[in-house]
């Protein structure tokens, strides 16, 4: 499957006994890595109690497609993985979106300090 920068799609990531594993869907932040990788921000649809690196999105911030319920992006929650994970594509953010959250993401690691 094709994904690329702004996609949400659905990855299955399993246990360490990789026996069991969890469906869960991510924020294609950066898709230019090596060895088919890419730069994710998990996603999560408990909203009710929100964190300073915490964002909604919900179906107004996708250019194309949808999410099955309003959630948040965990900004604090970035990290690698394997293109092979993802299993479905659920849409793509607007660009207004992603620089929102891009923003913020800058805010919390500090990327764009003087």
């Amino acid at each position: 499957m094709e994904i690329k920068h702004l996609d949400i799609v659905l990855c299955e990531f399993y246990f360490s006994d990789l026996k069991k594993s969890k469906k869960r869907p991510v924020l294609v932040f950066k898709d230019n890595l090596p060895h088919d990788d890419f730069v994710a921000i998990a996603i999560s649809s408990k909203i009710d109690k929100m964190h300073d690196d915490e964002l909604l999105i919900d179906n107004t911030n996708l250019v194309t497609g949808s999410i099955p319920k309003v959630s948040k992006l965990m900004i604090r929650k970035t990290f690698i993985v394997s293109k092979q994970a993802v299993l479905k594509k659920y849409g793509t953010l607007n660009k207004k979106s992603y620089l929102k959250y891009h923003n913020t993401f800058c805010k919390y690691f500090g990327c764009n300090s003087e």
